[in-house]
């Protein structure tokens, strides 16, 4: 098993600064910063979305963009649980087969995207998806 580690460090202007292995940074809170809560559906779209990506290319699909979109419900009380996470996926491109873009999208989820692993026995995780023509 593979062990990674990332870090937070806060600092006195209230900042939490995270960074990946890489030492890559973002800031978490507002108003400078990404809330901590949407890091979790970003996080699933990021994964999914390169996944989709790669697949996409492996099969020469001509994708010039993809815009992905995760509309998140959560509890009104703390710990305000996420309860359903949808996820909308809009492929551009020429000719793009909307059943291999399923298929990529079927092949994340059930097979390599590991914060879709994680999360879907615990939150109902949706999709759709749509092809535009460039």
């Amino acid at each position: 098993m593979a062990t990674k580690t990332v870090r937070l460090n806060w600092n006195p202007e209230s900042q939490f600064i995270l960074s990946d292995r890489d030492d890559y940074q973002i800031v978490m809170k507002k108003p400078n910063g990404v809330s901590a809560s949407d890091l979790l559906p970003m996080a699933l779209i990021g994964c999914s979305s390169h996944d989709v990506v790669e697949i996409l290319k492996k099969q020469r699909a001509d994708l010039r963009q993809l815009n992905v979109t995760a509309e998140s419900v959560q509890d009104d009380a703390p710990p305000w649980r996420f309860r359903k996470i949808h996820i909308h996926y809009q492929a551009v491109g020429k000719g793009i087969d909307p059943e291999k873009l399923a298929k990529a999208i079927q092949l994340s989820e059930e097979k390599y995207c590991s914060v879709y692993a994680t999360l879907k026995d615990a939150v109902e995780i949706t999709h759709d998806y749509e092809v535009v023509e460039a």
